[in-house]
């Protein structure tokens, strides 16, 4: 008997293919990332049989740990910012805030935006990519980039715990604050034309590849594999960025001692805000991570504002960082970039003294 039925056609076979790949793909990958922690520890210290009291354990768990979730965050949020390039009017939301008079809002909102998203410095440049790449200009996702390490509600909830409400005000309105300030002044410099060619190249792509959209009624399904492959590619190319980044952290977090910092940020240093800036930009760390080293500074005598000062150095001023943003901007633009924001987080460390 023949079957009269006719059989699905290639591109719904492709369909079919692509939504299953993904139904499975990214639950494992939310999956990962979730017991991610718990799967490094065993990693490191049961199957590796690293000590987890040693300095090179402590290394390789935490180079192995960041490294796979940075991955995993850059690919999810890439391809994320695929879609919204792909359907949000980016190029009239980037007029919008060009020619319209918003006296300073668009920053903010930046700066609040970095503020309620929980990524430390290095998570924090896929999205500063994807803004870059949308065509967002560069002094408000410089307000994002500021901000995002700085505060996020993890670092927010244990301020509260451990220095009260009014540290925890002055901490997060501090932080928002710096970003929304520098963002603006790094925007009136124009510093465009100091971001890598490679960017340039991904903002052209951008720009043809949203116009093609709207010129086509093309379903989301059938956009899909441009846009995760887009995503995949930015992942591939900042690879070795990512792994070099991590490394020189995870050597920081595991051979760094705590005490070789209170012995030099005591009260009665003048210089001691500088410097603990200064100390802290090698280091790497997220906010949540460092909160509980500066209770410890704190305890030993060192100031609240010095401490904090110290630690947003560490969480949004690292290394690791300027490693990966090499990749997007050339180095003249880090160097503006570090020196706005170590000269703001200096102020902010005298100013928080003087108040707290």
């Amino acid at each position: 008997m023949n079957n009269t039925e006719p059989l699905p056609n290639p591109a719904k076979r492709k369909r079919t293919g692509l939504i299953i790949s993904i139904s499975i793909v990214l639950p494992l990958l939310l999956a990962l990332y979730y017991f991610l922690p718990e799967l490094t520890k065993a990693l490191t210290y049961d199957l590796i049989g690293l000590n987890p009291g040693s300095h090179l354990g402590q290394s390789i768990n935490f180079f192995i740990y960041d490294t796979i979730k940075i991955l995993i965050l850059l690919f999810l949020i890439s391809s994320l910012m695929g879609v919204v390039n792909a359907y949000f009017p980016v190029d009239r939301l980037r007029i919008y805030l060009t020619t319209k008079k918003l006296y300073g809002l668009e920053y903010l909102f930046a700066s609040f935006f970095g503020a309620i998203t929980p990524f430390c410095s290095c998570s924090s440049i896929p999205l500063f990519i994807g803004f870059v790449k949308g065509g967002i200009p560069l002094g408000v996702t410089f307000s994002f980039l500021i901000t995002s390490p700085l505060v996020n509600e993890v670092a927010v909830a244990m301020f509260l715990g451990l220095f009260g409400l009014k540290a925890t005000i002055i901490y997060t309105a501090g932080g928002i604050l710096m970003g929304t300030i520098g963002g603006i002044i790094l925007g009136r410099f124009k510093l465009e034309r100091h971001l890598t060619d490679w960017v340039k190249k991904v903002q052209e792509n951008s720009i043809r590849e949203n116009e093609k959209w709207e010129g086509e009624k093309t379903p989301f399904i059938d956009r899909l594999p441009t846009i995760i492959s887009d995503g995949w590619d930015i992942v591939r190319k900042v690879l070795l960025y990512v792994i070099i980044g991590i490394a020189i952290g995870a050597a920081m977090h595991g051979y760094v001692p705590e005490n070789f910092f209170t012995e030099f940020l005591s009260a009665d240093k003048w210089y001691a805000v500088p410097l603990a800036v200064i100390l802290g930009v090698p280091m790497y760390a997220n906010a949540a991570g460092i909160v509980p080293v500066i209770q410890v500074f704190v305890a030993k005598g060192v100031p609240l504002g010095t401490a904090i000062a110290f630690m947003m150095a560490v969480v949004g001023l690292s290394l690791p960082e300027a490693t990966l943003l090499k990749k997007v901007m050339k180095w003249k633009l880090i160097g503006i970039f570090f020196g706005t924001i170590t000269v703001f987080i200096i102020l902010l460390g005298y100013l928080f003294n003087f108040i707290l």
